[in-house]
């Protein structure tokens, strides 16, 4: 297992631990988008070498965000899978997409309502309401549970 490269009590800062090295994202994003195996990724991914791409699946794998299965022994081959938690990803590449849609100079995609084919936005959904919310609050939550930190 690697090491962290941020100790820090942050969520963002242990979810980079997992996803933030270079080409990590990419990697997943391939995966999710049918190219499973390593020569789909390999050939998807222009200028990857094959030793950082081996390495990158290894770490996905040991973090349980993918899965492998042999589908060829001789050679061994693997198809790569995500797990529950690497398909919860896909909300972070649709917030990465909406947010480059908004920020960058040349923008490549966009992400539309199949029914009407308009452009969506990103809201937040409150289960206990049953409602749309517009504020939000992070806290602090206390380091034996999952309990709000008093203040």
């Amino acid at each position: 297992m690697r090491e962290s490269k941020y100790n820090l009590p942050c969520n963002i800062a242990q979810t980079l631990n997992i996803i933030g090295d270079r080409w990590t994202l990419l990697i997943v994003h391939e995966i999710m988008v049918g190219r499973t195996t390593f020569n789909e990724m390999k050939k998807g991914l222009d200028g990857i070498s094959s030793n950082l791409l081996s390495d990158r699946l290894k770490h996905l794998e040991q973090t349980g965000l993918i899965h492998s299965s042999l589908y060829s022994s001789h050679p061994p081959r693997y198809e790569y899978k995500l797990t529950e938690s690497g398909k919860e990803l896909d909300g972070v590449f649709n917030a990465i997409i909406l947010w480059g849609r908004n920020n960058l100079e040349k923008c490549y995609k966009k992400i539309i309502h199949k029914a009407c084919q308009n452009e969506i936005e990103l809201a937040y959904y409150c289960h206990h309401c049953q409602k749309n919310v517009d504020e939000l609050e992070v806290i602090e939550l206390s380091s034996t549970d999952d309990e709000p930190v008093n203040r």
